[in-house]
């Protein structure tokens, strides 16, 4: 085959994908300006595979375009149950004791379900709420139970190590290797265009980053600025009104202080042994036991145990380091029963270091 034919064969293959790109976005909903604009992309690919100058260059770059924006919820999304007795019971379910921090989020939820209601707004007029406290302390928690609690699909973006604005804004979809920010990609998971979005850990930004980063922070938390939020890559408005933030950081030494103004600080407190005991028995244990296909009646602990299980992990404000050691004594009883060496354990004082 000459050069020639092979070349009108690329084309001719190019220009059906160019078809397909067409079909793919005239078979979904988006904002009128957004489809003219890919439509011209696509004859502005078609001109270039015409006359030679780059055309299939610019089909990889378009290609990769088109299929995000037809993937984002551009107008899907659930409608919010607030219901404040059944969020108390989410809470109560997930959380035990910190009863001044659940009131404060059924305050946030009641302004929110009154500003719906009554004042007919669109755009959440509350401020993301900012769990604040040490690692453990059941932050990133309160924010599973706050997005079950209204019924929103919940998106975790981990700030920790974030290296660039541009893993939150995106990269001009110019270069082949570009791709969208943290927050478009957030969306895209969630498929609606009003999920709870996590902002994970926002004092673990690199600090040669953090200046950038908190400049984009200011307009993603701003409601008049977020509703046009543009991300580089998709280079037309999103609106992020309707999105609930939620934030967490371990200590709010490294938030730039306009970014905290924006922001409703929850101080999480550290835990008294006594909760740390109520805390594993009532939650942690039975949740590991179902996890690994237990029975209740196969494992078992002593009530006297848990102050000795406790007691080394008292300088901890948090629960983490106790949840590894009943996840480790629950990994081992469920070896024990599958290897056939017995069928139910009682772990106490005598035994504890068998399984630990």
């Amino acid at each position: 085959m000459d050069n020639s034919s092979a070349n009108f064969m690329e084309e001719t293959t190019a220009l059906s994908e160019l078809n397909k790109l067409k079909a793919k976005l005239q078979s979904v909903k988006l904002p009128a300006n957004l489809m003219q604009k890919a439509l011209e992309q696509i004859e502005r690919v078609n001109l270039s595979l015409k006359y030679g100058t780059g055309g299939f260059t610019h089909l990889d770059i378009i290609e990769k375009y088109i299929d995000w924006i037809v993937s984002l919820p551009w107008y899907t999304e659930t409608q919010d149950v607030v219901d404040l007795q059944k969020t108390k019971q989410i809470l109560d379910k997930n959380h035990y004791g910190l009863d001044k921090i659940k009131q404060r989020i059924l305050e946030y939820l009641s302004i929110f379900k009154l500003q719906k209601e009554k004042l007919h707004a669109h755009e959440l007029q509350v401020r993301p709420l900012f769990f604040v406290g040490l690692a453990g302390t059941g932050k990133t928690t309160f924010a599973i139970s706050l997005a079950q609690s209204l019924g929103r699909k919940l998106v975790r973006i981990p700030f920790g190590g974030l290296s660039s604005a541009q893993d939150l804004r995106g990269q001009s979809k110019t270069a082949p290797e570009s791709q969208p920010g943290v927050i478009i990609k957030a969306l895209r998971t969630s498929q609606v265009k009003n999920p709870v979005i996590l902002l994970d850990e926002l004092d673990r930004v690199t600090p040669e980053a953090r200046s950038a980063v908190m400049g984009v922070l200011l307009e993603l938390l701003d409601p008049a600025q977020n509703i046009n939020y543009n991300d580089y890559f998709i280079d037309y408005p999103f609106d992020l009104s309707n999105v609930l933030f939620v934030s967490t950081a371990n200590n709010t030494g490294n938030i730039a202080p306009p970014v905290l103004d924006r922001l409703e600080l929850i101080q999480m407190p550290s835990y008294s042994d006594e909760e740390k005991i109520m805390i594993g028995k009532n939650y942690i244990l039975p949740k590991y036991i179902k996890l690994a296909g237990l029975e209740p009646n196969q494992l078992t602990m002593d009530e006297a145990l848990w102050a000795q299980l406790v007691r080394p992990l008292g300088f901890e404000p948090g629960i983490r380091g106790l949840e590894r050691l009943i996840e480790t004594i629950v990994r081992k009883v469920a070896f024990k029963i599958v290897s056939g060496q017995s069928q139910s354990y009682f772990i106490n004082a005598n035994n504890v270091k068998e399984f630990i």
